[in-house]
């Protein structure tokens, strides 16, 4: 990797460091504990992976590790992936707590190791989607799935992010604020890591040129009952059921 994509990571690292002392270590004993399958900070229910008992899966980016933890109940054969050390440690001490095993390798989405076709499916969410370099993690996701194999990514919408301004810790709004015609990586005042936003039509570009067929796109509606998070407040719940804050990728290898 280039010193950029190092300083990039380590930036990452450094962030979801803080984050998991304070909000994600304690969130996840809920999480580890709760079968459901959902996506995204609405806590939408999954109605697209259909039965994962028997797949082979890895997670890219995947924190504490509980939406592997959830596959794992279904049935799934999970990997979970994350460059941070400090959220890996709270997805051991979830595993000793629930009993549920499985391998969890740190490192960053960008650069996995772990062999070719491996893998029948590919998820992340909000992780490398989100935070990973795509001309980087697509290729790695290809590379990790066997042919056939799907890759299923949520991440914030692009209407939300062209309607996030730029001052730290506000509220997205109800106008664009935002250029879609910008560079993907993205650096938040008060935040040390990057994010990467693209428009849709990047999004069909990488993917394809990937190898992958786009089966669905998923603008995911917060339900009814759901309230904005208390960590994750930039797009509040009743801005989510009017605008699509969330898009939910649903692919297929070639």
């Amino acid at each position: 990797m280039s010193s950029a994509e190092d300083e990039r990571i380590a930036a990452n690292v450094a962030q979801w460091t803080r984050t998991n002392a304070e909000f994600t270590d304690r969130d996840a004993e809920r999480q580890w504990r709760d079968p459901q399958v959902y996506w995204g900070e609405f806590g939408t229910r999954d109605e697209w992976l259909g039965d994962v008992a028997g797949l082979d899966v890895v997670e890219l980016g995947a924190g504490t590790a509980y939406f592997a933890a959830k596959l794992a109940r279904a049935g799934a054969r999970p990997v979970a992936v994350d460059p941070t050390p400090a959220q890996l440690d709270t997805a051991r001490r979830m595993q000793e707590e629930t009993g549920l095993r499985f391998p969890l390798v740190e490192a960053a989405a960008e650069s996995v190791p772990l062999p070719d076709a491996s893998f029948d499916l590919v998820i992340s969410e909000y992780g490398a989607s989100l935070w990973a370099d795509p001309e980087r993690w697509l290729p790695e996701a290809a590379r990790l799935l066997r042919p056939g194999g799907r890759l299923f990514f949520l991440t914030m919408s692009t209407l939300a992010h062209l309607c996030t301004p730029d001052e730290d810790n506000q509220p997205i709004v109800n106008r664009l604020v935002r250029p879609q015609f910008g560079p993907w990586e993205t650096r938040w005042a008060g935040y040390d890591g990057a994010e990467f936003h693209l428009s849709h039509g990047d999004w069909i570009r990488l993917l394809r040129a990937n190898g992958f067929v786009i089966d669905a796109l998923h603008e995911l509606q917060a339900p009814a009952d759901a309230t904005t998070h208390e960590y994750y407040f930039v797009i509040p719940a009743d801005w989510a059921r009017r605008w699509p804050g969330e898009d939910l990728w649903e692919c297929r290898k070639t």
